[in-house]
């Protein structure tokens, strides 16, 4: 959805930018996905188009919105995911709540598992991403922004000692590779088993040193004022790497190839199936009742 709403003169170099920026776009719209600012930004750095600073990610803020106003980009491709409006449901009629019920149909789909697992990451910029793959695995899904409050994480041991049951509780978690966001991992663990979840794995499927490796994402200077850079560096040097950076059909497939481990598929089948014969249950006497 591209609106003009006033008229920009732009120089060429900013067009060539812009045209690649709408060629990133349409290359995530294309996996049904959204871009965060701060997502585009590195795929431009991981480009070489823009250098890895600063300035170079307020620019780029110019100047996807002067493009939004010019009616050069997409509207719809670049999502806020703090500013969020707090909406009330409402249904045209009965029939459109039934539609949109069995929609969100679920079966406890985990109930029959060898494990209880759930999704997490640090970062609110990839949640557009992992939603998708939440759902698809039918996972609970958290972020953390940072080190999670003392509340989030007692609410996640009840939730885990709760829905896991004798299970064995594994958490799949992506963030930084930076001095807080390795420690981060610890961090989980320790907590949650200090709330009672004892036999928890943390799993940090991204980023990892061998992940920098094998995608070269663009490195930023470690944070010397960290009180964990000291440890850091002597063990993986002096920069850092944010997750944001990896394109979303690799964080896809980590996390992906992660749960296809853990699933018993055709444990899993036999829940969707029974859902799906529930549903036609229901239609069938919403038909019988119009």
């Amino acid at each position: 959805m591209k609106i003009q709403f006033q008229e920009i003169n732009f120089r060429q170099d900013s067009l060539d930018r812009i045209n690649l920026c709408n060629q990133i776009i349409e290359n995530y719209q294309d996996q049904g996905l959204r871009l965060t600012l701060r997502q585009l930004y590195y795929q431009l750095v991981s480009r070489n188009a823009v250098p890895n600073i600063e300035r170079s990610y307020k620019n780029l803020s110019t100047l996807v919105s002067d493009a939004r106003l010019s009616g050069m980009m997409d509207w719809a491709a670049i999502e806020d995911r703090i500013r969020q409006p707090i909406r009330q449901n409402e249904f045209t009629n009965l029939r459109n709540l039934t539609e949109v019920a069995l929609r969100c149909y679920r079966l406890p789909r985990w109930k029959e598992q060898e494990h209880y697992a759930e999704l997490w990451v640090e970062k609110d910029a990839l949640a557009g991403v992992l939603e998708p793959l939440a759902s698809e695995f039918h996972v609970t899904m958290m972020v953390n922004r940072g080190y999670s409050s003392q509340s989030a994480m007692f609410e996640s041991a009840e939730r885990f000692n709760t829905a896991g049951g004798q299970r064995f509780p594994i958490l799949f978690y992506l963030g930084d590779m930076d001095p807080s966001g390795e420690d981060m991992v610890r961090d989980i663990e320790d907590r949650l088993r200090m709330f009672g979840v004892l036999h928890i794995r943390v799993v940090k499927l991204a980023l990892t040193m061998e992940q920098v490796e094998q995608y070269n994402p663009p490195p930023n200077p470690a944070k010397v004022t960290d009180p964990r850079a000291t440890a850091y560096i002597q063990q993986h040097g002096d920069s850092s790497w944010e997750v944001d950076a990896l394109p979303p059909e690799v964080l896809g497939n980590l996390i992906r190839t992660a749960f296809d481990e853990i699933v018993d598929k055709t444990k899993m089948e036999k829940v969707k199936k029974k859902e799906e014969a529930d549903k036609r249950l229901l239609r069938r006497l919403m038909k019988s009742k119009s």
